[in-house]
């Protein structure tokens, strides 16, 4: 499980929770305790089949698991995440899918790529070298991304054209290297030969970081050989600049277990 990030959506977690933002809920493994928007949900449908819930929307009974997919594995393999759901389901009459991690996966992976064709679709996103570097350099930038096939001189500029904006030349601030490839980003958005992503908005680039980091928790870790900073599982991505309540920190520490 992840310790919260040093951002506002967490340090101030008990005075949400009273005031009904942001309530915290407990993984069914792990036992231990989260955001619920840093967790998925499992639901359990009238047919009595299971389905992962990443966005919450769904009627009826739900548990939470914040776990890597390995670990869920290994729970679904040994019977551990049967006897969690029926203990939280209080029935033992429902069904799961062999590929249940796979659903989990895919729906988190879908569930990114739509915030981002949302935001796009909103004028909050940039795609195109020029445009992300020219931001940048005008100090408007709130988060930087690569597609996984981006070049490494191209990563690396953008970055530098970021730091120099936020006036932090001899800073490590880099962008984030994306799990996916420049035609899945370009089918998403639908736009041509997208590699690189900026948002230029503070609660874009929040609504972006909240769903982009329940995937690469739950997927584990990344190529460490990418050109810039690789999704990590359970980080902050750094792609990410928390500006909130006037204090500005670069989100690049990934989150222990």
């Amino acid at each position: 499980m992840r310790t919260p990030r040093n951002d506002a959506l967490t340090v101030g977690t008990p005075r949400a929770e009273r005031e009904g933002k942001d309530p915290v809920r407990s993984c069914i493994l792990s036992r231990e305790k989260d955001l619920r928007n840093h967790l998925v949900r499992l639901a359990l449908a009238p047919d009595g089949q299971v389905w992962p819930d990443v966005r919450a929307k769904a009627p009826g009974r739900g548990a939470w698991i914040g776990v890597r997919r390995a670990e869920l594995e290994v729970a679904l393999a040994k019977g551990r995440l049967r006897g969690a759901l029926a203990r939280t389901f209080r029935t033992a009459d429902f069904t799961m899918a062999a590929d249940l991690p796979d659903q989990i996966e895919s729906a988190l992976r879908r569930a990114t790529l739509d915030r981002l064709g949302l935001e796009a679709k909103a004028g909050t996103l940039l795609s195109g070298s020029e445009r992300i570097e020219a931001a940048a350099r005008g100090g408007q930038l709130h988060a930087l991304y690569h597609a996984a096939d981006a070049s490494a001189d191209g990563a690396r500029k953008l970055a530098q054209a970021w730091r120099v904006g936020e006036g932090e030349e001899g800073s490590g601030r880099q962008g984030l290297a994306l799990p996916v490839t420049r035609p899945i980003l370009s089918l998403a958005l639908g736009r041509e030969n997208v590699v690189h992503l900026g948002l230029t908005d503070r609660a874009a680039a929040r609504r972006v970081s909240d769903v982009l980091d329940r995937w690469l928790h739950f997927i584990g870790p990344s190529n460490p050989d990418a050109p810039c900073e690789t999704a990590s599982p359970g980080a902050t991505p750094a792609g990410t600049t928390d500006r909130v309540g006037g204090d500005e920190h670069q989100a690049t520490n990934a989150r222990g277990n």
